[in-house]
């Protein structure tokens, strides 16, 4: 008699993971158990209320990374044969703001995972999301992007997660634990949070095209090169990253495949709207991060050479499709913020 397999996602309530619960649900025949705050709002989640409430293969249990209680009880209610642990405070920008909590939250939020994970002695595979940003501000000399190169965060949040990142590896090496780390390059589509660059200006957009605001899309750094991929290869990505022979303590870049400066992005985006000929940029200092991660190209030969995986959405159905999200939201016809 074979017992059905247990996925548990930190963090089901965003972009990545509300995505990844879908795939899951689509492709395996897992239960999932999605962990979320009780103030987490569920907007991303709302496809799937009615299977969360029958109870059909998704189940949500509460708990807060900076609790280490209501961790160990998340972990002891869904015994996981697989965790994602993809729960974090994700806005480089606001970690500016609120360094301390970034900081708390990220790492010894992550080590509350691992520790319980531990202390349980549950028999799963692990994946810790670490981020490309770790790697900060990187000479071109040093592109594209591979594991080795050094790290030299340049935000709070990126700082962060080096710690998260140390932390897989060294729960790996310390303790025989099945945890690998991934650097994640810029991922991006529907859900996406309007606090990142190409979001707000989807959202800005959409909020021109139904004339709620002036045809002004306001920007920060425009100059920064970035390498796109869609959230729904990414979290693709992660599947085969815990089913394809996971090896304890290793660690990968992840990324697209179409670079692009910001402006180039914003440019396209703009190309795509009804009000297209109407619309101006301006730029918001308030936008401007202290300093940036400006070249973010990854070298992704490890962990595709592993797994196989490749990126299959384009870069134009992606960008395309995180502007009808934001129509789609906007056409609600509720109150918006113009960040």
């Amino acid at each position: 008699m074979t017992t059905q397999k247990k996925a548990l996602i930190t963090g089901i309530t965003g972009m990545v993971g509300s995505h990844l619960a879908d795939f899951l649900l689509e492709h395996t025949d897992w239960d999932i158990y999605g962990m979320c705050r009780w103030r987490s709002p569920l907007d991303n989640l709302n496809h799937l209320l009615p299977r969360i409430n029958a109870k059909d293969r998704i189940h949500l249990l509460y708990g807060d990374l900076r609790d280490y209680l209501s961790i160990n009880d998340v972990v002891t209610k869904s015994t996981p044969d697989y965790v994602f642990h993809l729960a974090a405070q994700s806005y480089p920008r606001t970690s500016f703001e609120a360094p301390l909590d970034t900081l708390e939250t990220n790492i010894q939020g992550t080590a509350h995972v691992l520790e319980a994970l531990r202390l349980n002695k549950i028999n799963e595979v692990i994946h810790v999301c670490a981020s490309s940003e770790v790697f900060g501000r990187v000479s071109k000399e040093k592109l594209p992007i591979d594991e080795e190169c050094t790290f030299h965060p340049a935000s709070p949040y990126a700082i962060s997660k080096v710690g998260t990142d140390l932390l897989g590896r060294y729960y790996a090496e310390a303790y025989g634990m099945t945890v690998m780390t991934t650097r994640m390059f810029t991922h991006t589509g529907p859900r996406r949070g309007d606090v990142f660059a190409e979001s707000t200006f989807a959202k800005q957009i959409a909020m021109i095209e139904r004339g709620l605001i002036p045809p002004v899309v306001k920007v920060g750094n425009l100059k920064s090169l970035r390498t796109f991929a869609d959230v729904r290869d990414a979290v693709r990505a992660y599947y085969l990253l815990v089913t394809v022979n996971p090896i304890p303590g290793e660690y990968y870049n992840i990324g697209g495949t179409f670079s692009c400066g910001i402006d180039e992005l914003l440019n396209t985006l703009i190309s795509l709207s009804t009000r297209k000929d109407e619309i101006r940029i301006e730029l918001d200092p308030e936008r401007l991060r202290p300093i940036d991660a400006d070249l973010q190209v990854p070298n992704t030969a490890k962990f595709s050479a592993h797994t196989g995986w490749k990126p299959e959405i384009p870069f134009e159905q992606t960008i395309r499709d995180l502007l009808d999200y934001w129509r789609v939201q906007v056409g609600r016809e509720q109150a918006f913020l113009t960040r």
